[in-house]
């Protein structure tokens, strides 16, 4: 009968005539050069890919110096899921490149989306939705990787004590609380989530809102969209408190909403189409407004100065 081989953790015969620098390289991740048809969305991928400013800055460093950092993929059937590079593939895309490096890994479902959120939780700018969504998939992600019942608060005990909340937060920067807060967003139809991620709706307003099921929601977004208004704090727990007694009606969140605030902003919607042929392609609308306000100032200084000029002729 053959002895089973026991792994002393030796180093291998092969290892033993290697250098320090080559042992280094043999523990590095393999990076391969891959076909950018071949490499596809992650499914229900949360983050969004832009035309930003920050785009721009991308494109600029690829076309100067390549993909510096590989993205990351696992393998399917027919191709290569992408779990962290998305914003960097569309990047190769746009500049006509038609490989770029990624590292391949045999990762499960679970260990997949983990590391998906994580990698892109590191960018600088991140919207609240995508921040939402990302934080409802991992802890989900997490439920599942170690087998506990799935309840609305996540509660039960997990990794060394800790709770789901808690090891998003501590990896995130955020604490238990702010986590929770941030997955109820996911409960807002996505006409509110947008005015979140614009700025018109703050966290805390936008979280007791989640509570409002989707009529209510619909209803409260067709008045703030046709008056141009937003809730407060104060008004978002009022119509909480309504829809959880079963009491709120389309008339009363009107009169809630009617309610003048004294922080309320004042909002004028333009249509960007028509301004589009004005701009350079890829301008966004934070450099649009930029324009038009430097545009609106130069000529006001234009028709001040044709006012001022029948004066001085009046004076001489």
């Amino acid at each position: 009968m053959k002895a089973d081989r026991i792994d002393l953790g030796l180093t291998g015969y092969d290892e033993l005539f290697m250098s320090t620098e080559e042992r280094l390289d043999a523990k590095k991740p393999k990076v391969d050069e891959l076909p950018l048809d071949e490499l596809k969305p992650f499914k229900e991928h949360p983050f969004k890919v832009m035309e930003d400013e920050e785009m721009e800055r991308l494109k600029e460093s690829i076309r100067e110096s390549g993909v510096l950092i590989p993205a990351l993929a696992r393998p399917t059937g027919d191709g290569y899921e992408l779990i962290s590079g998305h914003r960097r593939l569309a990047a190769c895309r746009a500049l006509g490149m038609s490989t770029m490096p990624v590292i391949v890994r045999n990762l499960t479902d679970e260990e997949a989306i983990i590391t998906m959120v994580d990698s892109n939780l590191q960018r600088e700018h991140i919207l609240p939705s995508e921040k939402a969504f990302a934080y409802k998939m991992k802890m989900e992600a997490m439920d599942r990787k170690i087998g506990r019942p799935k309840n609305g608060d996540q509660v039960g005990p997990t990794f060394k004590g800790m709770r789901s909340a808690e090891i998003i937060g501590e990896k995130s920067g955020d604490s238990a609380s702010q986590v929770k807060r941030y997955i109820r967003l996911t409960n807002l139809i996505p006409d509110i989530l947008k005015l979140v991620d614009e700025g018109r709706i703050a966290l805390t307003p936008a979280v007791e809102l989640s509570y409002l099921n989707s009529h209510e929601q619909n209803s409260l977004y067709q008045i703030m969209d046709c008056d141009e208004v937003t809730p407060s704090l104060s008004q978002a727990q009022r119509l909480r408190k309504l829809s959880e007694d079963y009491t709120l009606t389309d008339s009363g969140i009107s009169q809630i909403m009617s309610e003048i605030k004294g922080n309320q902003k004042e909002y004028l919607k333009i249509e960007a189409a028509p301004l589009r042929r004005y701009f350079p392609p890829g301008t966004t609308a934070k450099q649009m407004q930029t324009t038009m306000i430097r545009a609106m100032e130069f000529y006001r200084q234009h028709t001040q100065n044709r006012a001022d000029k029948p004066k001085e002729r009046e004076e001489r």
